[in-house]
């Protein structure tokens, strides 16, 4: 455990990141629930601990520097990727894990719960049937679905002035072409995660 904090805070200064008093311990216990469940249920195709810190933990924590917090979706949610790491990292914002898949639903109700994330709720249903209740100010997927897709099914989440906001690999040439023409990309960032030797991007878009 040690280690991996030490891995764990390594990172975060490589990536500029602070966390509030005892969130790291919480990210560690996230990973150890993570890897548990996946004993069972196949929450995600990362299983080696080392990977998990990087690919898991570093990866979704580079986004934070980039968005404007308060209200925040994470659409897809899966293993809670990116969004329990947004909300153990920033206590602050209110984050709702919108996740369909029952068995995924079920894991990130018993992980708000145990890691006791009181500013993270869990929406276990389709994305189109969400109440946005004034919408978020930042709707953020990671691997959810292509970006026009992305735009037509989650746009609705998004409060006015907020953003909608995609967690990519390579530069998404052929998916920016095809984006509806009610939104535009406000910016694109190339993101440096350690310990990951692959491209990552983050798309920022905004209703026109």
């Amino acid at each position: 455990m040690n280690a991996r904090l030490t891995e764990l805070h390594r990172g975060l200064g490589e990536l500029g990141v602070s966390l509030p008093e005892g969130a790291a311990a919480r990210l560690m216990s996230y990973l150890d629930l993570i890897a548990k469940w996946n004993r069972v249920y196949n929450l995600t195709a990362i299983r080696e601990t080392d990977k998990a810190l990087t690919h898991h933990l570093f990866d979704c924590l580079a986004v934070l520097p980039h968005l404007l917090g308060g209200r925040v979706a994470d659409v897809g949610s899966g293993a809670g990727l990116p969004g329990i790491p947004i909300a153990l990292a920033r206590p602050e914002w209110n984050v709702t894990l919108v996740e369909s898949n029952q068995k995924k639903s079920t894991f990130l109700v018993q992980a708000v719960a145990d890691l006791r994330i009181d500013n993270a709720s869990v929406a276990a249903e389709r994305v189109e049937t969400v109440d946005r209740a004034g919408g978020f100010d930042v709707v953020i997927s990671r691997a959810f679905s292509d970006l026009p897709s992305f735009a037509g099914v989650a746009g609705h989440l998004v409060a006015p002035g907020g953003a909608l906001v995609a967690m990519k690999g390579l530069y998404p040439d052929e998916e920016l072409a095809l984006l509806p023409d009610d939104w535009r990309v406000e910016d694109i960032i190339a993101l440096q995660v350690p310990g990951i030797n692959a491209a990552r991007h983050l798309v920022l878009m905004k209703r026109v």
